[in-house]
């Protein structure tokens, strides 16, 4: 038997890490990870205290026909990414490695055409992580360096969604 590679042993965890979350949409589970060692886990839901999507049975952004990656003041939910982001401290971050996978709230199929989008990618940036990787399939994942955030600023494009 094969040993799991790294990279998908935390891809692994950061896919369960998305079974909590409790949008109707997507579940995206995130984890940071610096010298070999989980920082923080985050999973896309409402704020603390507030009725979550799957709670109300209905997806605003959904309703109004909201393409994905665009209009996210409509959604109810915090990101996986800024939740992991929230419980971990900068020097933490500093370096560290983001791991997201998400999976589609109504077929339970991974979804691997997955970005953060802009204001997470905000957070990432100023948090300090260096790597983002995002799971595609259940054995491959895309590798992006953060600088490229930085380099290449999507925010002056005037294009929205992904």
């Amino acid at each position: 038997m094969e040993r799991v590679s790294k990279h998908n042993y935390y891809l692994d965890i950061a896919q369960t890490v998305a079974e909590r979350a409790t949008c109707l949409r997507k579940k995206y589970g995130a984890i940071i990870v610096k010298n070999d060692t989980i920082v923080s886990t985050g999973y896309n839901g409402a704020p603390r205290g507030r009725k979550n999507c799957t709670d109300l049975g209905v997806c605003m952004r959904d309703k109004l026909n909201i393409p994905r990656g665009e209009r996210y003041e409509m959604c109810r939910a915090v990101h996986a990414e800024a939740n992991a982001i929230i419980a971990a401290s900068r020097e933490q971050m500093l370096g560290a490695t983001l791991y997201m996978a998400c999976v589609d709230g109504k077929t339970g199929e991974l979804v691997g055409d997955t970005c953060s989008c802009m204001m997470c990618k905000r957070l990432v940036i100023n948090a300090g992580i260096e790597r983002v990787i995002v799971r595609t399939t259940p054995d491959t994942y895309n590798e992006i360096d953060v600088q490229t955030w930085i380099d290449d600023d999507d925010s002056l494009s005037g294009k929205f969604g992904y």
